[in-house]
């Protein structure tokens, strides 16, 4: 059974159902701003939270020339920074699973626009096709930023980088900072050498930046099935 909706000339609902397909757009255009909201204030608390936990350790430092109980408090709130950025990291890769819903339902909603008026196609900059090469144009995210590479390592290196520019993963940087810092401090407190205090820290930042960067890539993976194609981009 087909689903194009018929064209506007032959429809005599065309009008209700351009009106109802617009509430839906702004319904969810409102949603993506409301999720943008909630990212940054996440963002704002958690790097509130570590600012404030270092002016904390920086009095302790001075009351106690850096000796034991500095490591001690140290280490418990450099902790506790942590898990809280374990946790903003969490819900920020939530909330960018809802943000590509609302971008799958946009895209859905501008394919029935181009239903209704197809001479409108060439106006659009965004995709109308709901898999991922359609949501990624819409977010702006097929952009070739290597022009000497061939195409699929122009993709994956943009792919990375941009990785790197998310919200998650610029703060997945800092909390494997703090979770090197701490092991920093616990290889300091068991008596360690210096260099074997670096390499401790060194190798708690790489591997924690490690984990989470394979946590992120599996929750991009992990899509719910209402997010299945249902109309694919053409093959080309």
């Amino acid at each position: 059974m087909s689903t194009e909706i018929p064209p506007l000339g032959r429809d005599p609902a065309a009008g209700a159902k351009l009106q109802i397909l617009a509430t839906e757009h702004w319904s969810l255009l409102a949603t993506r701003s409301l999720t943008y909201t909630e990212s940054l204030g996440r963002v704002n608390m958690f790097l509130a939270i570590l600012s404030g936990a270092v002016i904390a350790l920086a009095l302790v430092a001075q009351a106690d020339h850096f000796g034991p109980t500095f490591i001690t408090v140290a280490i418990f709130m450099l902790a506790v920074v942590l898990f809280v950025g374990v946790a903003t990291i969490s819900r920020l890769m939530a909330l960018n699973q809802d943000d590509f819903r609302w971008v799958v339902g946009m895209n859905r909603l501008r394919k029935a626009y181009l239903e209704l008026h197809p001479e409108l196609e060439p106006h659009f900059v965004t995709s109308p096709y709901d898999d991922l090469p359609g949501v990624l144009q819409s977010l702006g995210l097929d952009i070739e930023i290597f022009p000497d590479k061939p195409l699929r390592r122009r993709q994956q290196l943009g792919s990375a980088f941009h990785g790197l520019q998310t919200l998650p993963g610029m703060l997945s940087v800092i909390v494997a900072a703090v979770a090197g810092a701490i092991v920093t401090l616990l290889a300091f407190a068991i008596g360690l050498p210096l260099y074997g205090v670096l390499i401790a820290g060194g190798a708690a930042f790489v591997v924690a930046e490690v984990l989470m960067g394979i946590w992120g890539s599996r929750s991009v993976r992990r899509l719910s099935p209402s997010l299945a194609a249902r109309f694919p981009s053409p093959k080309t």
